[in-house]
């Protein structure tokens, strides 16, 4: 295997990325919701991030036709694979850091 984990970090690893994909974990959120989640996000951070986490296909954005018109962000098929990664650190965490 020749990934790495600065290859790993390069896609996850940006300010706020890890903390989108905790959230997205969860399920499906809305714009609004996961702003509200980062406290100290800009929303053109938010932005930025979804955008590139879309690009490398962990995220995926769903418009739904409303007025006002909805969208939702969710893990991917491949985001989804993040999640024992995720269980993992809590688990280290509540081990180590409390």
């Amino acid at each position: 295997m020749q990934c790495s984990v600065e290859e790993v970090l390069d896609v996850i690893g940006a300010k706020w990325s890890f903390l989108i994909l905790r959230d997205l974990i969860e399920g499906p959120k809305r714009f609004g919701e996961l702003l509200q989640s980062l406290k100290g996000a800009s929303p053109k951070t938010l932005s930025v991030r979804l955008k590139e986490l879309e690009r490398h296909g962990i995220v995926t954005r769903t418009v739904y036709p409303e007025i006002p018109p909805k969208v939702e962000y969710a893990l991917t098929e491949k985001g989804l694979d993040l999640k024992p990664i995720f269980r993992e650190m809590k688990k280290w965490g509540c081990k180590w850091l409390k």
